[in-house]
């Protein structure tokens, strides 16, 4: 069991399966097959992120550096939440850029979604955790990976 210390962006506690991406998170390319095809668990269409690419996102602990790509990233990210296809939180080891801030803050005022969101977790939490890990995430930050 490791515990690492983050930021809060979004407030909330989870429990959810570790789903890791090792490169950046290209936002509209990873959901976009889910919000426009109707794809309820929400899997990866970004065939540039070979970590991701055909999983599904839908409930699971999003674990990555930052996001990468179009500036439509927050948006994507509220409406994943509002259609109910939102990873059960996001985890970031680098800290979270200003687009996918406002898509989650967003996400967590205007939607009954729940998406946790912690950023500045360092390198070393994204070299512990590993797809299919059981991750908990604390209201104070602390994320603990078993």
């Amino acid at each position: 069991m490791k515990r690492f210390q983050g930021r809060v962006v979004v407030p909330g506690t989870v429990e959810a399966e570790a789903l890791v991406s090792r490169g950046g998170f290209n936002t509209l390319a990873s959901f976009q097959k889910s919000l426009m095809f109707g794809d309820k668990k929400a899997t990866c269409s970004d065939q540039n992120n070979p970590d991701l690419y055909n999983k599904a996102m839908y409930g699971k602990a999003l674990c990555l550096p930052q996001t990468i790509g179009s500036t439509t990233g927050g948006m994507v990210l509220y409406c994943a939440a509002a259609l109910s296809r939102q990873p059960a939180c996001l985890l970031f080891s680098k800290p979270i850029d200003s687009l996918a801030a406002a898509g989650v803050i967003l996400a967590d005022v205007w939607t009954d979604a729940s998406m946790p969101t912690v950023d500045s977790l360092g390198d070393e939490f994204l070299q512990a955790v590993e797809t299919g890990m059981t991750v908990t995430v604390g209201e104070d930050g602390v994320v603990v990976i078993k």
